[in-house]
């Protein structure tokens, strides 16, 4: 079995599983790369069929592209599509009136998320965040048990009169050996993670092995044409308008967004915007439920 059936089994191990441990699970499906393939893994695990409510939080500020790919792909793969959007979507935005990204994204993104959620009843919600996107999702584990503000609690601070050299007890158990935690006590829900183990060069060698259709403005080829603004550019990482920006490239084809993947030492996500991804703002809005 190659590498990339192997991430896939465990992929489609922890999905299933996830079908057997909860009421109600939803999947957030933002049309990009990651959450596509995650798609791609339900309907392998599941016979072709996506048995959750796949949930796209709209801001109101996204690309038209984004819009158009989650419509025309919801209708071919006959999605139970969930819209969520804030009364304020398309309305408040970055850098206006002191609002920062960060704020943005917490009123239009986590807020909608938390109602939603509340809404529906979901006992579970997959997201398929990767540890190598940002270095303060290496924290994250396959499950995250999140209480009713959405805080996932994974350690406790020793008193000072408690034995140890560690200043910190963890409250949930390393996943080792694809042993996965399934007691979760008392929580509002769990954060599935079945694609933790996966890295951007991985989603990609999956999209062309499964001929999965993907957001154009990947494509540095389709960016040039339609943004002549940005010529010799494309999206790595496809977010909000207004906090998104393409990085320098002339990738157009699968095989040679792999092959810059491959040869870059640009992270991921430089094309977004910094003062929501610096550490502190990152664990915040993470702290505050940010898928």
């Amino acid at each position: 079995m190659s590498y990339l059936e192997k991430l896939v089994d465990t992929s489609v191990y922890i999905l299933r599983e996830t079908e057997a441990q909860f009421k109600k699970p939803c999947i957030l499906w933002s049309t990009g790369k990651d959450s596509t393939t995650m798609l791609s893994l339900i309907r392998e695990s599941f016979f072709g069929e996506v048995p959750w409510d796949v949930v796209h939080i709209d801001t109101g500020w996204k690309f038209p592209e984004i819009y158009e790919f989650r419509d025309k792909t919801a209708k071919e793969w006959n999605l139970p599509l969930v819209i969520a959007k804030s009364p304020l979507a398309g309305r408040m935005k970055p850098e206006f009136n002191g609002i920062t990204h960060a704020k943005c994204c917490q009123k239009l993104k986590t807020e909608v998320l938390r109602r939603i959620i509340e809404r529906k009843g979901y006992d579970a919600v997959i997201v398929s965040i990767r540890r190598d996107e940002h270095y303060m999702r290496n924290l994250e584990r396959i499950s995250s048990p999140r209480d009713k503000k959405f805080r996932w609690n994974f350690l406790r601070t020793k008193k000072r009169s408690e034995k140890g050299d560690a200043p910190f007890e963890p409250l949930q158990d390393t996943e080792l050996w694809d042993l996965y935690a399934s007691d979760f006590g008392e929580v509002h829900h769990v954060r599935r993670h079945p694609m933790l183990h996966w890295s951007e060069l991985d989603v990609w060698e999956y999209i062309k092995s499964r001929g999965l259709p993907y957001n154009p403005l990947y494509r540095a080829d389709y960016v040039a044409e339609a943004y002549p603004e940005f010529k010799g550019k494309r999206f790595r990482s496809l977010g909000c308008k207004t906090c998104t920006f393409p990085i320098c490239s002339e990738a157009s084809q699968i095989d040679e967004i792999i092959a810059e993947i491959q040869t870059t030492r640009v992270p991921e996500r430089s094309g977004r915007a910094q003062d929501k991804e610096k550490e502190q703002v990152m664990r915040k809005l993470r702290a505050l439920g940010y898928p």
